[in-house]
């Protein structure tokens, strides 16, 4: 029986020959360091793997995405084995690579104490340092069964194999971390002592991985908590360790550097330190107060929309809280979305639901008398409370709460309109997020896939997809793919916004829907006296008013601009006899529509300066003798800058002017 010496695989586009029982480490000359993994035929493979004859090689770098994330899977897998050799009896759940670091959940007898993470970040150095190696394994189901008897939420997995991609979803385990759900083979992943190759520890897992664990250049235990497994609350809670790993230390100071910013600009925090809102447990979870400061942000931003849509030929409806349940039926919501409502309350012998959107109503609004096309486009505009039943572990300040105001928008048009007005509507929403001073964007389109959650026609669906996809290319931003990620009404696109730190929001969104139209019989009479469905767009602009105030005061770091800033200008006298000397300068600024305070508090002048710096107040106003006799003030500005003798009426312009242009400072 012959055998194969000679192998021709694709390395960097071209063809060559290779020995047979060439791996995909010796193809490339990897070191191991720079180039940890490999891809072949476009799936990630361990340098360790074998190549077969026409396999296509093309090399994984340690600091690129699908780098960063084997790093840190191999991460997540020494963090294992540390908690395993400390805590013995720790059983174990998961363990994926995330955005930015990676996870383990462990079911232990009592939660994880920040001593404990210091102890197990130590033995996970010592177990890089070895330099144990990641070995790759096959075994069937039985051999897997046998060798993981101890650990029953990896029989679980393994009994979830055969499952289909519904069934056998595993969070993030299910995107390849640990078993890969519904494949044919199951691996064993042993961590081998790297002078004596003896076992030191193993996981069931699909890879891949490292070479080495002494590859891994930089990690940190981040932080503990609870976790269901697999995402349910029916199931155990587990205990999940937060880690991060970087390709070198001095990118991952980096983003421990990025981390601590983002700490400092978290808006739970900001919303207390300048008592803009606050989440009394007396109210419960999700649902936000906004005290006086806050309600007057709040005001402004949605005073300016209001104003905006004005312009924009909207007009302004206004909807009930609670439904009866029926309407969601003839919307589809009860089918589709009945998970994320909260129950029904029984009245008048009847279902009645706390409404999760306000487009079915406005679908009545629509249909409440006869439609003609010289009506369309007819643009509804409604500042809409609804409550939608978020899960307690995602509930999460401002930007995920339970009850919020949509500042939402339904468009009925004909389809000869749906181009222009689609194009039209996304112009809108890029020039009004412009003004609140979010200049950065790309859009995301959401497309059906083949779940079943999806109705409608297919023609339909195509049709409006394209129509979305020409008002993308036409706003010339880049756009990204979201398979899958659509309503299950109808395709949308996302505004997806960077922050001062880089961080993306998902905010507006803009959706076409063929499918509301028919489900309410929404009709209007075409020139030709025929009756015609017509074409739906929803819009949010700000998805929330709630989420918006937070994305916006993490951006802003609190220091609004101006324009939003819930008080522009403070007066701060050096001594009592000169708070009269600016009562006179609010006055002026007052009729020209500034918010301003006079501080006549017993504090020091530095003290009183202090202390509008921590209310991050634009433009702080000095009064002191010298002041008073040249009718003038000092204009110290929230940067620290500071002019003197600036008078009175130059210094009323300045600060009118820079509120009114909206001008960020």
């Amino acid at each position: 029986m012959s055998t194969v010496s000679e192998l021709r695989i694709t390395l960097d586009g071209s063809e060559r020959a290779v020995p047979a029982g060439t791996t995909a480490g010796q193809a490339l000359d990897a070191d191991g360091r720079t180039v940890i993994a490999a891809r072949v035929n476009g799936e990630l493979r361990d340098l360790a793997g074998e190549l077969r004859d026409g396999d296509a090689v093309e090399p994984v770098e340690i600091g690129s995405g699908d780098g960063r994330a084997i790093m840190r899977h191999s991460a997540a897998h020494v963090m294992a084995q540390a908690v395993q050799e400390l805590f013995p009896e720790a059983k174990l759940g998961i363990g994926p690579p995330v955005e930015n670091g990676f996870y383990y959940d462990f079911d232990v007898a009592e939660p994880f104490t920040p001593d404990d993470l210091k102890r197990i970040e130590k033995r996970m150095r010592e177990i890089v340092k070895q330099g144990q190696r990641f070995s790759r394994r096959a075994v069937s189901d039985d051999e897997a069964r046998d060798e993981l008897a101890a650990e029953p939420y990896k029989l679980e997995l393994i009994g979830l194999k055969g499952a289909g991609p519904s069934e056998g979803a595993v969070g993030d385990a299910a995107d390849g971390a640990d078993v890969e759900v519904g494949a044919g083979e199951l691996t064993i992943y042993d961590n081998l002592d790297a002078k004596s190759g003896d076992l030191r520890w193993k996981d069931l897992c699909r890879g891949p991985h490292l070479p080495s664990t002494r590859v891994i250049p930089a990690f940190k235990l981040m932080r503990s908590g609870g976790a269901y497994w697999r995402g349910s609350e029916k199931n155990p809670q587990l205990q999940r360790i937060y880690g991060t790993a970087w390709e070198s230390r001095d990118r991952q100071d980096e983003y421990l550097r990025f981390l601590e910013e983002a700490e400092k600009r978290d808006h739970r925090r900001l919303g207390a330190e300048l008592d803009l809102f606050s989440f009394p447990a007396e109210i419960g979870s999700g649902l936000a107060v906004f005290h006086p400061k806050g309600g007057v942000v709040r005001r402004v931003m949605e005073d300016y929309s209001r104003r905006r849509h004005e312009e924009g030929g909207y007009e302004f409806v206004n909807t009930p809280h609670i439904t009866k349940g029926d309407l969601f039926d003839v919307s589809g919501h009860l089918g589709w979305y009945k998970d994320d409502m909260f129950p029904p309350m029984e009245v008048d012998g009847g279902e009645y639901y706390l409404k999760p959107m306000n487009c079915p109503m406005h679908n009545l609004i629509f249909k409440a008398r006869g439609r003609s096309y010289r009506e369309l486009p007819l643009r509804l505009f409604e500042f809409g409370s609804v409550y939608r039943f978020e899960k307690s572990g995602v509930v999460h300040g401002l930007t995920r709460v339970r009850g919020m105001t949509q500042d939402d928008a339904h468009i009925y048009c004909t389809k000869e309109q749906m181009g222009g007005e689609l194009k039209d509507l996304l112009t809108f929403v890029l020039d009004l997020l412009r003004d609140y001073g979010l200049d950065e964007f790309y859009l995301e389109l959401s497309t059906r896939d083949d779940s079943p959650k999806f109705i409608g026609d297919a023609a339909d669906w195509e049709e409006a997809t394209e129509a979305l996809r020409k008002a993308a290319d036409d706003s010339g931003l880049d756009l990204v793919a979201d398979p899958g990620g659509a309503a299950f009404y109808g395709p949308k696109i996302s505004v997806q916004a960077k922050d001062a730190i880089g961080r993306t929001w998902q905010l507006s969104t803009i959706q076409v829907d063929f499918n509301q139209p028919k489900r309410f019989g929404l009709e209007y009479q075409a020139a030709d006296g025929t009756r015609q469905q017509p074409v739906m767009i929803h819009r949010a602009l700000f998805g929330s008013i709630e989420r918006f105030f937070g994305v916006l005061l993490e951006h802003y770091a609190g220091a609004m601009p101006p324009w939003l800033a819930p008080v522009q200008a403070v007066g701060i006298p050096i001594a009592d006899a000169h708070v009269p000397h600016l009562d006179k300068v609010a006055e002026k600024l007052r009729e020209r529509g500034v918010r301003v305070e006079i501080d006549t508090s017993a504090d020091r002048m530095q003290k009183k300066i202090r202390n509008a710096q921590k209310q991050k107040i634009p433009y702080m106003l000095l009064a002191g003798d010298d002041d008073v006799d040249k009718d003038a003030v000092s204009f110290r500005y929230r940067s620290g800058e500071q002019r003197n003798g600036v008078p009175i009426a130059e210094a009323v312009e300045e600060i009118a002017k820079a509120v009114e242009a909206r001008i960020q400072i």
